[in-house]
């Protein structure tokens, strides 16, 4: 596998001095604080509640607490104290490298291997450090600037990590090395500003993706399964395998049932072990990385 999961994730980096840091609350505020922002759209240089980008999220939440930290992502890595991973304490800042050189995008640590931050793709969100789909093989380091009291964890459900439109597009324009063209998509929500226009570009440009009735991409917006068949079939050229699936949810009248097929016939899937494909189901993260391992292998 060449380049895994999951879409670029750029932050706005600025140059500023390094203000005084001040001594805040306890973790436990903090998450409350960090947690109150879940679901603030991303914007590029954004600041403020109307939309953040990673470092403006960061230094907005600490400023709450009463911690002051400077804007941009790489001078917020050049702050306070270098921490091991294995340390790692709720308020930690967690910084990884999604372009270009050293830290482009930073978050808040939470515990239980997970952190918040502002993502390009969802807005503020939580995701796992860890996660073997893209942030786990981006990861950098980290950096205490205050020392909070009391080690907690944001008390939610666990969060499905779904891949994607614009994601799935971005990793299958790195994965085919596919060229931007001159002229961008004439999609209404997809401006020339937004972060993936490029690889949204391409992947239309190539026949991968197209928008809907109104001319929307919908960048934000989640697959299923059959139509993330769909696109691995045409994505890759495969020729079609007509035939029945052995999945029990997939009727041979079924519009996806010789692309689910394909993918079948190729090893590229094996669908679930409850006999069925999840025609209907959104693709997760995972299951995003596992169909593109066995493609790329």
């Amino acid at each position: 596998m060449k380049r895994m999961m999951f879409l670029v994730f750029a932050c706005l980096l600025l140059s500023t001095s390094t203000p005084a840091m001040a001594s805040a609350s306890s973790a436990t505020s903090l998450i409350q604080t960090a947690s109150a922002y879940k679901g603030t759209p991303y914007r590029y240089g954004g600041t403020t509640t109307a939309g953040f980008d990673c470092s403006g999220y960061t230094q907005f939440v600490f400023k709450k607490e009463g911690v002051s930290i400077p804007r941009d992502t790489k001078s917020q890595y050049a702050s306070g104290k270098a921490i091991s991973k294995s340390n790692l304490k709720t308020g930690d800042l967690v910084f990884f490298n999604t372009f270009g050189k050293g830290a482009s995008h930073v978050g808040i640590y939470v515990g239980s291997s997970k952190f918040i931050h502002a993502s390009t793709s969802r807005g503020v969100m939580v995701s796992s450090i860890n996660d073997p789909a893209y942030w786990g093989s981006r990861y950098i380091g980290a950096r205490r600037v205050n020392n909070f009291q009391a080690e907690t964890t944001i008390a939610s459900a666990p969060e499905v990590d779904y891949a994607t439109r614009a994601e799935i597009a971005q990793i299958l324009v790195e994965e085919l090395n596919l060229s931007v063209p001159t002229d961008g998509p004439a999609f209404k929500d997809v401006t020339t500003s937004h972060p993936q226009y490029k690889v949204i570009a391409a992947a239309a440009e190539a026949g991968i993706f197209s928008g809907n009735s109104a001319g929307e991409f919908m960048p934000d917006d989640y697959l299923t399964r059959s139509q993330l068949a769909k696109v691995l079939v045409e994505a890759y050229d495969m020729p079609i395998i007509a035939g029945q699936t052995p999945f029990k949810d997939v009727a041979h009248s079924n519009w996806a049932n010789n692309y689910i097929n394909t993918l079948y016939k190729n090893g590229i899937t094996s669908g679930y072990t409850d006999g069925t494909f999840g025609t209907n189901k959104k693709v997760t993260a995972n299951e995003f990385k596992i169909f593109m391992s066995r493609l790329t292998k």
